[in-house]
Formats: structure tokens, sequence, C-alpha cells
């Protein structure tokens, strides 16, 4: 974790092309669920385009992404959500600020579950 601006937000200093591959899990059927859960988050174009977007910068502010897209807070807010119970975006509370920024640990998983197809 780093500190910006008095906000604590989300290490970025691992690139996702960095990223190494994580052991297979044994769990077949676990493996399954996981994959389809991260599939099923990624299947709307509004969050491939968040998670483009925060793979850009160490961080994001949740009211700066809804005045760039131009959309409801609580549009964007509830696809944050999906993404972060997907555990492919973390979220850091600063006061009533939220900070989101990319899970590689996340990012590595699903690489590794869709090598493993």
């Amino acid at each position: 974790m780093n500190e910006s601006n008095g906000r604590i937000c989300c290490d970025a200093d691992m690139a996702v092309d960095d990223c190494v591959p994580v052991l297979p899990e044994a769990d077949t059927q676990g493996s399954d669920e996981a994959l389809a859960a991260m599939a099923r988050a990624l299947a709307h174009p509004l969050r491939v385009h968040i998670l483009r977007r925060l793979s850009q910068q160490a961080q994001c502010i949740c009211a700066d992404m809804v005045n760039d897209l131009a959309l409801p807070q609580s549009t964007v807010s509830q696809h944050l959500k999906v993404l972060k119970n997907a555990g492919l975006v973390s979220a850091t509370a600063s006061g009533r600020t939220m900070c989101y920024c990319i899970n590689h640990q996340g990012l590595r998983h699903l690489r590794t579950l869709i090598v493993s197809l």
C-alpha cells in the first residue's frame, strides 16, 4: 500500500505483464466456479472499460471515475462492486472516499485459471 495525498491506496509496483502464474488449484470444481465468477464480472463492456482504466493508473477515486464516465455514481459503484467481489479490483476507504485499484493477485489467479483450461 502507498499513501498519496493523505489517502491510502493500493500498491501499483507490479505491472500486469510482470505477473507470474500461480500453481493451479487441485479442486477443479472450485476452479471452475472461480473462473465462471470472474468471467461474469468481465461480461459487461463497462466493467472491462473500468478495469482497463484502472490498469493505466496506480489508483482511482470513485468520484473521479464517475466524472470521467459521465454515469450516475450508483451505476459506477455497482460495477466496481462486481469487480471487487470477483477479486479483480481492490478498494480502500479513506473517510467517505473510496480508492480503487487493480488487484494483481486476482489477475494472476484469473490468468492461471484460463491457462489451466
